[in-house]
């Protein structure tokens, strides 16, 4: 008989549907005498439609076994529902390891449930750093990290800073389940997406805009300079491509856009591709399409002071200019394409993970 493992994937963010989509089919495509059954746990983080339930049908990610509603609420209220509801789902479903992804209250709940329980914790996209503990995100990396049992690496760097905090064991470098999904879901982008046509964009000669992160949303003197600097920009006529958060549409609702700043809905995770791919510039605060960027070949201006994912800035595609307006359209103006990142893997992060999986 096939050895069995039952998995339990936390998620609950945009990004973390892609991640789980690409090692979701490595688990399901290991056939090494290993059946590895995987349940999926949606914490409903994110429950607008469209930032959640279109993400699980376009990656082809099954559907979860649970859908917890948890999203809203102070990053202290959402983290203990989520703990207190994933302690119920881990005692009723008796998984073998609880699989999680990034740095989300999901990712942490998840791990900080499964350690009580004695369940051990598999990480992806383990060892990232921005050194600043003012972001909620890096509290949970941290927290998450320090729980796991098995931490996936996504570059040598993120290595090394678990090993500065006395991580050595279980710490294994896998490459970037990104990498894997913007190699197999650009080439359905290309084919399938419209969204340029639909928008009226022309390839190259457009800004594509996102802004998430709570250091930029909810600090109204950020916010403020981003919003003046994406109308300067607007008013020097380029055309600036804005898919709004839900929950800063919210927050600025009401709020009249100049012409050539284009505000949209959220778009789906293909329709995201492609304008990322269509863009000149990428200017983001989000540690996702930064690398994004990167594996498009697209200069990125990072809207905070420090980044996950130094080789970017390193190697010349990224600039981090925080939220002044003068710097934001100064690296608009000096953003050209870089050099070569060799961090990422080969494209089969999935597979690597699923491979050490079955050896354990």
């Amino acid at each position: 008989m096939p050895r069995r493992i039952k998995i339990l994937t936390v998620v609950g963010a945009r990004p973390q549907f892609i991640k789980a989509a690409v090692v979701a089919r490595a688990l399901a495509a290991w056939e090494d005498g290993m059946v590895f059954r995987e349940e999926i746990i949606h914490t409903g983080q994110h429950y607008d439609s469209t930032m959640s339930d279109i993400f699980f049908e376009h990656l082809g990610l099954a559907e979860p076994a649970a859908q917890l509603d948890l999203g809203g609420g102070s990053h202290g209220r959402m983290t203990g529902r989520m703990l207190e509801a994933l302690e119920n789902e881990i005692l009723a479903r008796k998984p073998d390891l609880i699989l999680v992804y990034g740095d989300t209250n999901s990712t942490l709940a998840g791990a900080l449930a499964a350690a009580k329980l004695q369940i051990p914790v598999a990480h992806v996209e383990a060892g990232l750093r921005s050194f600043n503990r003012a972001m909620p995100e890096e509290i949970n990396r941290v927290l998450a990290d320090h729980l796991a049992a098995w931490l996936y690496c996504p570059t040598r760097a993120a290595v090394a800073n678990l090993q500065k905090e006395g991580l050595t064991a279980g710490v294994h470098l896998v490459g970037d389940v990104m990498f894997d999904a913007a190699i197999f879901f650009s080439r359905a982008a290309e084919k399938n997406s419209k969204v340029l046509e639909v928008l009226g964009l022309k390839e190259k000669a457009f800004l594509l805009v996102t802004v998430h992160r709570q250091e930029n949303t909810d600090d109204q003197t950020r916010l403020d300079g981003l919003l003046t600097a994406f109308e300067d920009l607007a008013a020097e006529r380029e055309t600036l491509v804005w898919p709004l958060h839900p929950r800063l549409r919210a927050r600025l609702a009401g709020r009249a856009w100049p012409k050539g700043l284009m505000v949209i809905e959220p778009v789906a995770f293909l329709d995201m591709l492609r304008l990322e791919k269509g863009a000149r510039i990428i200017l983001t605060d989000s540690g996702g399409v930064q690398k994004e960027a990167y594996f498009q070949r697209v200069p990125c201006v990072t809207l905070r002071e420090e980044t996950e994912w130094v080789e970017t800035v390193a190697a010349g595609w990224n600039r981090l200019v925080g939220c002044e307006p003068g710097r934001i359209k100064k690296a608009v103006a000096e953003a050209t394409p870089g050099g070569v990142i060799d961090e990422y893997g080969d494209g089969h992060s999935g597979r690597e993970i699923a491979r050490i999986l079955a050896a354990l």
